[in-house]
Parts: C-alpha cells; structure tokens; sequence
C-alpha cells in the first residue's frame, strides 16, 4: 500500500521588539542569566501586566503579511502548567480569539508555486530556558515574557522539502516585514512538527505526532524523513499508531517518545482576568497597513518581468534588500537592466564586502554605474579597463568619464598603431603564429593578449582579432 504523509507546522517566533510583552523589562539576547527581570515577568503577587502596542502592531502587520483575517476582537488566555521554565505557572496566549487567523503562503517549490493555508498566527509569551549541568538543573528567566508569535499551518504540506521550502518562505516574509530577527542560532525561531500518513487517496488524517522544540530547519527536514519511514514501517507491519509527543534526537537522528499528546482541556484556560480584549480601529488599522511592503515572492517576479532578469539575479536581490533596493532605480534609468545588474551582483557587491562597506557609505552617485555601462558601450574603453575604472568610482568617488580622462584609459581604435602592435607581437611570438597558420585557432587569443600587453590594455580588442587575422593569412 502506498502511503502519504500529511504535515502541519507550529512555528514560534520572537518578536522585534526592544522591551518584552507585560513589562519594560529588555528583549536582549545574551545577558547575564536573570538580569533582565522584575517582579511582572516573575509572576510575583500583586503584579499586573501592560501589553506591549509594539508587539500588538507586529502581530498585526504579520498578519498582514500572511494574508490572515486581523480580528478586531482579539483576547488573551491563561494556559495553566506547572513547569520550572515557567515562573507564573501559566503562560499568557491566545486561544478563542486571536489576533489573525486563514491566511497563506505561496512559495516556490519544486519549479512551482505551492500554497500553504495559515490556521492562525496568535501573540503569546515565551518562557525562561532551563540549564542541565553535572549535578543540578538551574532557569534563565531573561526569556520570559519576551513576546512570541505562534503561526500554526494546515496540514498542507506533504514532504520534508516542502516543509523545508515553505519554513524559509516563512522567515523571508518575516524578515522582510522587520517583524523579527529570525535568529535560530538565538532561538528566535523554534518549531514543532505535527505529522501523519494515510493511505494514497483516504481523505482522514492519521493519527498525529507531534515532534517537539526543532531549532534547524535542516533539523525539521531529517526529523520529518524519519517519522514518516517510522510510521510508514509501524503500519506496514501491522502495528497501529497512538497520537503522542515525540522529541528529535539529532545526532541518534531518531525520534523518541515524551508523553501522550495532551488535549486543550488538560490545560485549563480561561480568559485572563487582568487583560481587556485588544480591539483595533479603524485608525489603528490603516497605519499598520502603510507598513506592508513587497514580499520576496512578489518581488524577484516583478524584477524578472520588469528588468528581464534571469531567475539567480532576481533571486540576489530578494536576499538582499538593500542591494536590490539600490539596484531598481539605476535599472529603471537604463537601457541595459542586465548589465547594470552584472555590475552591482558581480563588482560592487564584492566590493562591499572586502571593504566592509555599506551601500549608505558608497562616494560615487548611484548614476555613475549607468555612465560607465555608456563608456563601455560606446568603445571608449574595453571591459577589462572597465574593471579599472570602477575600482577607481569605488575608492575615490570620481566620475567614469572623470577617470577615464584623468588616467588616459580611453581605447586605443587607431588601425595604425595597432597594426604596429600586432606586428612586434607576431615577431616576438613566430611559435604562435605558426600554430594558428598551422589551424591552431587558440594560438590567436594569446597574440590578441601579447598586443593588449603591449597597449596597456588599450587596445580595442575586436579590433586587434580582426587584424591580427587578416596578417596571419596572408
């Protein structure tokens, strides 16, 4: 029998915010463990929480994003468990009402568009950190009450690489949209996987395992392979499957059971008692609407429609905003999009980096790439003193035509003195000429390079293989 899987995702991201979700405590990685704390995000007697509109906003331009119903009735909730990690025993959420709720995401896959349903993406509170050592356990609390976003996914998607594509479809929105960091290595991204297989056309859903606290998407993949050939292998053999938690062990690369799946009830919520719904106006709405932009999907399309830029180029712009962002008005300006695209992607982007410079901090005017594209078009000088030019743009500020003059780079198209030139390289060279008479057609790019050294580079290099040709046939 052939079988599906069937997988839903749960992500959890931090948000961008520079204090946490009830208090004024920071939302800062990397301090001192239980330093940025107070008796609210402690969950000491008496404290009453404040809602972050920072978080508030995100959550609804996330929504936004996603393509999600942005609830004008929107409530929080107590999920009451007991757990070191958790110092008020329960975690403020979201679970009648929340924030968004039926959207989507499109991304590519698979030499498609694959469309995966968003259930709802909900605002909660993350917890501390707990830390094992040899002989005792201890909890960083600086995490806790920092504000999380869950987005929780239909069960749309039917392989790990789907999973993979869609997770990086995901981040590229979120970054885009400057809702968060998407740090995994800081954990500002983790993931639980819920995953199931039926058999080919059975519309019900199997039973359901969810796999627990994925901190790599590289990790989400492989643990996804492994459950689905386990649960195939479990039902293939006669056994039947339970719905369970289950935990990745990376480096065994096995999924392992934690406890039977708990169900909503087992955690009683109730709606929390000292915060008011969050009802947005009208007013409210449409400022964070002027902060939706173009998502990365809708972004390479456009630059590849408008600018006929092959797939890879586009694709450089999308992962790299300012560049792109730098790239469209020059484009816009120009006859040749292409070649203005080969000078950002392949020179100043190198350029940037081994400098360590940002596109903010570039001397030259945006115009001068176009300029320099003009100079080389029209034969004033070759690509290979192009190269020069630009260096020269980068490190000074000065003008292509500026430089051009004050070097002296301008292409040497005089037929007289390059004849000349190609004489003393065919005299210098009688081995490689001969080669060439003899057939060897390669024996002609090294002469064509003995004459651009002896012109400096000068040399208007079609013009040098017309008349070295013309000598050597004779």
């Amino acid at each position: 029998m052939d079988y599906e899987a069937v997988i839903g995702l749960e992500t959890h991201v931090q948000l961008k915010t520079l204090s946490k979700m009830w208090c004024g405590c920071a939302n800062e990685y990397g301090a001192p463990p239980n330093t940025n704390v107070c008796p609210v995000c402690l969950g000491l007697p008496g404290v009453l929480p404040v809602a972050n509109e920072e978080a508030l906003r995100l959550t609804a331009l996330t929504g936004m994003l996603l393509n999600c119903h942005v609830a004008r009735h929107a409530r929080f909730d107590r999920k009451n468990y007991f757990y070191p990690d958790v110092p008020k025993n329960y975690q403020i959420t979201q679970l009648a009402h929340p924030s968004t709720e039926e959207g989507y995401v499109e991304f590519e896959f698979e030499e498609d568009i694959a469309k995966v349903r968003i259930t709802r993406a909900h605002l909660e509170e993350d917890v501390g950190k707990s830390f094992h050592f040899d002989r005792h356990s201890g909890v960083d609390y600086n995490r806790a009450g920092v504000p999380l976003l869950e987005i929780v996914s239909e069960p749309d998607i039917r392989s790990a690489d789907m999973a993979y594509a869609y997770l990086n479809a995901l981040v590229n929105i979120l970054t885009y949209g400057k809702v968060s960091d998407c740090d995994m290595e800081k954990g500002m991204v983790r993931c639980d996987v819920n995953v199931s297989v039926r058999p080919k056309g059975q519309t019900e859903l199997g039973a359901k395992i969810e796999i627990k606290n994925m901190n790599t998407f590289s990790g989400v993949r492989r643990a996804i392979n492994y459950e689905v050939d386990r649960q195939i292998r479990t039902l293939t053999n006669g056994e039947s499957l339970t719905q369970e938690t289950r935990r990745w062990d990376d480096i065994g690369g096995i999924t392992e059971t934690m406890r039977t799946k708990e169900d909503a009830h087992d955690y009683r919520y109730f709606p929390d008692p000292d915060l008011m719904p969050f009802e947005p106006n009208d007013e409210w709405m449409a400022s964070v609407a002027e902060q939706v932009m173009e998502l990365p999907l809708a972004r390479k399309r456009r630059f590849i429609s408008d600018y006929s830029l092959p797939p890879g180029d586009a694709e450089v712009f999308v992962n790299d905003v300012a560049l792109g962002d730098y790239f469209e008005p020059i484009a816009k300006a120009s006859k040749s999009p292409k070649a203005v695209a080969n000078w950002v992607i392949n020179n100043l982007r190198a350029k940037l980096a081994e400098s360590n410079t940002d596109i903010e901090d570039l001397k030259f005017e945006p115009e001068g790439i176009n300029e320099l594209i003009r100079i080389v078009e029209s034969g004033k000088i070759s690509s290979k003193i192009a190269q020069e030019v630009f260096s020269e743009m980068f490190e000074s500020g000065k003008s292509p035509g500026a430089t051009v003059d004050e070097k002296d780079l301008a292409q040497v198209s005089d037929t007289g003195a390059i004849d000349s030139f190609c004489d003393q390289a065919i005299a210098e060279n009688p081995k490689s000429a001969g080669d060439f008479r003899a057939g060897k057609k390669a024996a002609l790019n090294f002469l064509k390079g003995q004459v651009m050294k002896l012109s400096q580079g000068k040399a208007n290099p079609n013009l040098v293989g017309e008349i070295l040709e013309k000598k050597l046939s004779n």
